[in-house]
């Protein structure tokens, strides 16, 4: 099993994902090659909390074109994310 550390590459701190923690779910960017058994058990073993249902999506990224190499746009701000919702009870604490 790959390292709980490389799976979740960080929390998403947004209005959107602070409105969703009142309902128990929690946002974290996670690597591409990510499955959502694999983010179930990178969250429970590093908060130390009950995963009840994972929801993983792509985030298309937006293409842009430099004036110097319009031959090769590049893509940013590509990700994949994931909504993760908690066991009745159990919360992680955002510092």
């Amino acid at each position: 099993m790959v390292q709980a550390e490389k799976i979740l590459k960080g929390i998403r701190v947004t209005e959107k994902a602070a409105n969703l923690q009142v309902s128990n779910k929690y946002t974290f960017e996670v690597a591409e090659d990510a499955s959502a058994i694999a983010i179930g058990k990178a969250v429970e073993k590093l908060f130390k909390v009950k995963v009840v249902q994972v929801n993983v999506m792509n985030v298309k990224g937006k293409v842009k074109v430099s004036r110097m190499n319009r031959a090769h746009p590049g893509v940013k701000g590509k990700m994949k994310k994931a909504i993760v919702t908690l066991k009745q009870g159990d919360a992680i604490q955002i510092a």
